[in-house]
């Protein structure tokens, strides 16, 4: 992961400098609530992305940057309102936006990164940048309202949650790759390549997230962990636990749960469950499909120091610490 290491330390505090720049004449009130949710931390995958994606088709003018902290700010704007969603407290260890400035000023302020989004994508001029921005933002919103619809469900299988994930995560993760590649020029072939790659490295990422947060080892490198289960959300370690059970036994349990009405100590019985029976293990596996589909789709992408950079990503969102 040496490239990729290198290649962060050198860009990240340009992408840092933009960011402040482009929040610096914004409504103070949009501002304080934006910079609480942009500073809060966050690997900045999605900026990085996009100028991997960028030099990968030889492209590495100075005026990538802005458009890969657009996909910051989009990324900000639906943590915003999934908090509100989700009436989450902490994002990041952090208070969320909506439990210091209100749920009404955090939404609009969502809506306005995202408008400050669009805004600065037009000073591109290129209609293929504005439509694709427009679609990763139309798509995520969609899988929002999926996940509200299917939450209201008795059970969620596996396919209704692979849904949700690649409108929430994944689609997001595709214009980050595509924009990049599509500011640098490249034809209709490079262009369905570089989605494919994004779009099945988004649904890796969020399978192995999810994943990661039912984890026993994450406690011990100091890592909160069930929050996905304190909060009542639905995920494949969760989905593939439940299925073990008898149907009368699973529809109480997961009522239950999305009740929020498990004790603390049926809250780490289940915790120690999930980590004893394999199931982890299971859902890992069902990631390496989407890796693979993600290499598949980056070995017919050009030779550069780029691409060797994407190989370290996708290491990266497959090893993750487990």
């Amino acid at each position: 992961m040496e490239k990729l290491k290198t290649y962060i330390s050198k860009h990240l505090p340009i992408i840092e400098e933009t960011i402040t720049f482009l929040l610096k004449d914004i409504d103070p009130y949009v501002k304080e609530i934006a910079t609480h949710i942009i500073s809060s931390g966050g690997k900045r995958l999605r900026p990085i992305l996009c100028l991997l994606s960028a030099g990968l088709f030889s492209y590495r003018k100075q005026d990538v940057y802005p458009l890969a902290c657009v996909l910051e700010f989009i990324h900000s704007a639906t943590l915003l309102h999934d908090d509100i969603i989700d009436h989450a407290p902490l994002r990041r260890g952090n208070k969320t936006a909506h439990t210091i400035f209100g749920e009404a000023k955090t939404i609009l302020a969502g809506d306005a990164l995202l408008a400050l989004s669009n805004k600065i994508v037009s000073n591109y001029n290129n209609i293929g940048l504005m439509r694709c921005l427009s679609e990763a933002i139309y798509r995520t919103a969609a899988g929002e309202i999926m996940e509200l619809a299917y939450m209201k469900k008795k059970w969620l299988t596996y396919e209704e949650y692979l849904d949700i994930i690649t409108g929430k995560t994944a689609y997001l993760i595709q214009f980050s790759c595509e924009s990049g590649a599509i500011l640098a020029g490249a034809n209709v072939l490079e262009l369905n390549n570089i989605r494919l790659f994004g779009l099945n490295l988004g649904i890796a990422f969020q399978l192995v997230d999810d994943v990661l947060d039912y984890s026993l080892n994450q406690e011990k490198l100091g890592k909160p962990v069930g929050g996905d289960l304190k909060e009542g959300k639905i995920t494949l370690p969760l989905i593939y636990y439940l299925e073990s059970m008898d149907d009368s036994k699973r529809f109480d349990l997961l009522e239950r749960i999305k009740n929020n009405e498990l004790s603390d100590e049926e809250h780490k019985e289940i915790l120690f469950d999930i980590n004893e029976k394999g199931v982890l293990q299971k859902a890992l596996q069902s990631s390496d499909v989407y890796i693979q589909k993600a290499k598949n789709a980056l070995h017919n992408l050009p030779e550069s120091l780029e691409k060797d950079i994407l190989w370290e990503v996708v290491d990266f969102v497959k090893n993750r610490e487990y």
